[in-house]
């Protein structure tokens, strides 16, 4: 039996799982319906506590995530998790090597656990990662965690999504004096030390405190550093105590969270619809074609022909 995307997002708010994996399917495959379905869902959202959880490759996010999600489970939460997975460079999918390493939550009715390719997308996410979070939390999710690719400090698009950033090092990866540059270490709420049974754990721990002490800006909230074991399960409860105290943080600021959080959302959904008519704007000029040919011949710069484009639509030059 085939069904409507608008159908599927009945089945989300009936709490059905198979329409929810298939409403995400639509979504990620550019269903031209799957707009609509996710705007009808849009406001039985923003009951979810969203996680973002960043840090570089080998510190052990997935696995974290794993204990974190047995944690909320056993308070009887209802948890979903958007592993951000990188793309295979020939069928343009996610590698599953997140949802693979969660494979245990799988049996759990309560835990929703999907993997998505990053598809090109920078910055950590996919594209069609936001709309992920608001399916899952229509479909009832008491927390969502969003695990980002994993490839270093350019991961910070996650802040404009997630309630509560959860920046996860470990010892010996090669990147202690990285992690305590700008960029990345600014969007954390809560700084975790994984693997900290390993030699020079209190080393990273140590750094990561003097480069927070460093911070000259007056803030209400002072991210606190938290040591896991992962495989252990050790520290975990820790961790959700001070995202529990996060989110107790958030509700005092109450609409002022939400005002920022809106209008990034809608800033965002600007830049998408603005590029895609634009472009779409731009293959219909007659002499688009004429332009790519001079760029490729070198003829002509691409920013030169790019105000040039840009300003007939505005219709003014653009300098």
């Amino acid at each position: 039996m085939t069904y409507s995307v608008r159908e599927l997002a009945q089945g989300v708010l009936k709490r059905d799982r198979r329409s929810v994996a298939r409403l995400m399917t639509a979504i990620e495959n550019g269903d031209p319906d799957s707009r609509a379905a996710v705007s009808e869902l849009y406001s039985h959202t923003g009951c979810a506590y969203t996680v973002g959880v960043t840090g570089p490759p080998g510190s052990g996010k997935s696995t974290l995530i794993g204990q974190l999600a047995k944690q909320y489970r056993r308070q009887g939460k209802k948890v979903g998790v958007i592993a951000v997975d990188p793309s295979s460079p020939f069928s343009g999918g996610a590698f599953l090597g997140d949802r693979i390493r969660m494979q245990e939550l799988s049996a759990d009715e309560g835990v929703f656990v999907r993997s998505m390719a990053t598809r090109g997308n920078l910055g950590g996410l996919a594209k069609d990662t936001a709309d992920f979070v608001s399916v899952l939390d229509a479909f009832g999710c008491d927390i969502i965690f969003v695990e980002t690719v994993g490839a270093g400090q350019s991961e910070v698009d996650v802040v404009k999504l997630a309630d509560t950033i959860v920046l996860v090092m470990a010892p010996g990866l090669g990147d202690d004096i990285q992690a305590i540059k700008a960029g990345i270490m600014e969007i954390g709420d809560i700084m975790v030390v994984n693997k900290a049974d390993r030699e020079n754990a209190e080393r990273t721990v140590l750094e990561i405190t003097e480069a927070l002490e460093l911070e000259t800006e007056q803030k209400e909230w002072s991210p606190p550093v938290v040591r896991t074991i992962a495989t252990s399960s050790e520290g975990a409860d820790k961790l959700v105590e001070r995202l529990e105290e996060h989110r107790s943080y958030l509700k005092k600021a109450g609409m002022t969270h939400r005002r920022i959080k809106g209008e990034t959302q809608l800033l965002e959904a600007l830049k998408a619809k603005l590029a895609e008519t634009v472009i779409a704007d731009l293959r219909s000029d007659p002499d688009y074609e004429g332009m790519i040919e001079k760029i490729a011949s070198r003829r002509l710069n691409p920013y030169e022909a790019a105000t040039e484009l840009v300003g007939k639509i505005v219709g003014k030059k653009w300098t």
